[in-house]
């Protein structure tokens, strides 16, 4: 069992703040038990922190190779067909909505179908190729076996709570979502937080990928993966979250692994969501410590940051060059789904030289939080 205030998990501590004894703070910690608990799955070998590890910015980095794109599920051979999106800063997504401008945004998965964070926690366990549990009611007695459990979910959720299997289940993820608000998963210190608050100077290359990522001239990084329109944007999550569909190939190596033969069509499987126009369209991510948590896109069809970048400039450059994937020495693959792609974003901008995709990348590392910064340099 974790300490309340520090979690030691792969010889690294984590600090949770040290804040009184209240009704909160002990949903936080049974929220925190419950995301390390195998025993919410069939076979007591996965956790959220299974996919979601927190040594490596809440993200699966359990995978080898093609596989790495996804994650295995709790029955030791299934593997999933969209990437696990880090947890950080996730607490940040409003629930899914239709903005006045016509474009959803929100919601929690990559379709938006879950409108919170409890409602998200509720999904894994219940996944046949995640965690594997057939009902609520199998994971409720599964919580009744530990006393500890039982005694904080009637302190915290009423004498009753486990008098009806669908209260308790969403009473344990309402926990795990409290686990999740936590600074644990929302730090904001990293050197571009540090510098806003006059703490860090960034380099001459981190500095001119600043300008080129909120410029409105020469990208058009900014259309999607900026909030804050003030000029402190120290509380930036790096993600207006809308839903669009920038072209991403089909990850035809993952599909000949998991055996998955339909398109993702990603918002248009929204169970509110009938519009052919929002087929192939995902919510853009957080680009928050984005430089340690490849693979990238909704499929993990790229290795690196660098590539991802690339993908976006061969919208803008008529360089042959520009038209080949690094990482398979190929034309870039054809998009999933052909249709609604946002080319009205994907095209604003010139084509960016190797110096200004590189001062890209060097930016986007400067939204690492502190405790992940040795990660890139473990990736150098």
């Amino acid at each position: 069992m974790f300490s309340r205030h520090t979690l030691v998990l792969l010889g690294l501590a984590f600090a949770l703040p040290a804040t009184a004894n209240t009704l909160a703070t002990q949903k936080e910690h049974l929220g925190q038990q419950l995301f390390f608990d195998t025993a919410l799955s069939k076979n007591f070998t996965q956790s959220c922190a299974s996919c979601h590890q927190v040594g490596q910015a809440f993200v699966d980095k359990r995978g080898q190779g093609v596989a790495a794109a996804v994650s295995l599920g709790d029955d030791g051979h299934s593997l999933g067909d969209r990437n696990a999106p880090t947890v950080t800063y996730a607490a940040a997504i409003p629930p899914f909505h239709l903005k006045a401008n016509g474009i959803y945004a929100g919601g929690l998965f990559l379709d938006g179908r879950a409108a919170t964070l409890a409602e998200q926690a509720e999904g894994p366990p219940l996944n046949p190729i995640e965690m594997g549990m057939t009902s609520a009611a199998e994971v409720v007695a599964r919580l009744k076996l530990n006393s500890n459990y039982v005694a904080a979910f009637k302190q915290l959720y009423g004498e009753q709570v486990f008098a009806d299997s669908d209260t308790a289940y969403k009473a344990m993820a309402d926990a795990i979502a409290a686990f999740e608000r936590t600074a644990l998963f929302n730090p904001y210190d990293s050197k571009y937080d540090r510098e806003q608050r006059g703490e860090y100077t960034f380099t001459d290359e981190e500095e001119l990928g600043r300008t080129l990522f909120f410029s409105q001239q020469f990208t058009n990084c900014n259309q999607c993966h900026q909030l804050e329109t003030t000029p402190n944007r120290s509380g930036e999550v790096f993600t207006n979250f809308e839903y669009h569909n920038i072209g991403v190939p089909e990850n035809k190596a993952l599909r000949a692994m998991n055996g998955v033969k339909v398109l993702d069509e990603g918002l248009f499987q929204h169970p509110d969501v009938n519009d052919p126009a929002q087929r192939g369209k995902f919510r853009t991510p957080t680009l928050r410590n984005v430089a340690v948590t490849g693979p990238y896109m909704h499929n993990g069809v790229f290795e690196d940051l660098r590539t991802v970048v690339l993908f976006y400039n061969k919208f803008n450059s008529k360089a042959a060059k520009r038209q080949i994937n690094p990482e398979t020495g190929e034309l870039w693959g054809e998009p999933e789904i052909a249709e609604n792609i946002s080319m009205d974003l994907l095209t604003m901008g010139p084509a960016l030289d190797d110096r200004r995709i590189d001062a890209l990348v060097a930016f986007m590392k400067t939204l690492t939080d502190q405790r992940y910064e040795h990660l890139l340099k473990a990736k150098q």
